[in-house]
């Protein structure tokens, strides 16, 4: 197989990440999630602790914060260190890192944003319909009452599109931004993994 990095956004609830746990044992590369953050606090020298405040979230104003490299510029100024563009700026150069090395998967993060210019990239969006996401976050998490399920899978979804429209200034979740977007709930988990493979071995 020729060099592939799969960037996957996903709604809450929707197996996104199983998918691209499997899809990487299938294909026999990489998969990248949280070890992005250990990651990046390791090759950054930052504070580890740091990074699990701000993954996927928006902590703070940054005006100037993505140039047209898709960088976030320098992380030092004359005027001001903010820790949310310290933290971003190793996030984001980590994720340029581990596309040098090879085919991955990698799990949201502004990935699909970040790489775009990659040739092997190649971008997707997993959703579901909100009650199978229900359903799927009471079992995994043990909640009993549906209405708190809802909460939860409402609050990550705001917090996952507000990170990925403020570093990227695409839409989370709209067609136009991905390459591919599929419904895990109409395909299921093997079968979305094994249209994702037959989309990576057939892309031009």
């Amino acid at each position: 197989m020729k060099k592939a990095i799969i960037a996957i956004g996903r709604q809450y609830g929707s197996e996104g990440r199983k998918i691209g746990q499997k899809l990487a044992a299938d294909l026999n590369i990489p998969f990248y999630d949280k070890e992005i953050l250990s990651r990046a606090a390791e090759e950054s020298g930052l504070y580890a602790g740091l990074f699990s405040g701000y993954d996927e979230k928006t902590k703070g104003l940054m005006l100037n914060m993505i140039s047209n490299n898709y960088s976030l510029g320098p992380v030092v100024n004359s005027n001001e260190v903010t820790v949310d563009r310290m933290v971003m700026q190793a996030v984001f150069d980590t994720l340029r890192n581990i596309a040098k090395e090879g085919s991955c998967v990698i799990i949201g993060r502004c990935a699909d944003y970040i790489l775009e210019k990659d040739p092997a990239l190649l971008s997707a969006f997993i959703y579901a319909p909100m009650e199978d996401r229900i359903k799927t976050v009471m079992e995994r998490s043990n909640i009993k009452n549906s209405e708190e399920a809802r909460r939860i899978i409402l609050r990550t979804d705001r917090q996952r599109a507000s990170y990925y429209n403020f570093y990227t200034m695409k839409k989370w979740g709209r067609v136009e931004s991905y390459d591919v977007c599929l419904n895990s709930s109409v395909f299921g988990v093997d079968g979305t993994v094994n249209l994702l493979k037959e989309i990576v071995l057939n892309k031009e």
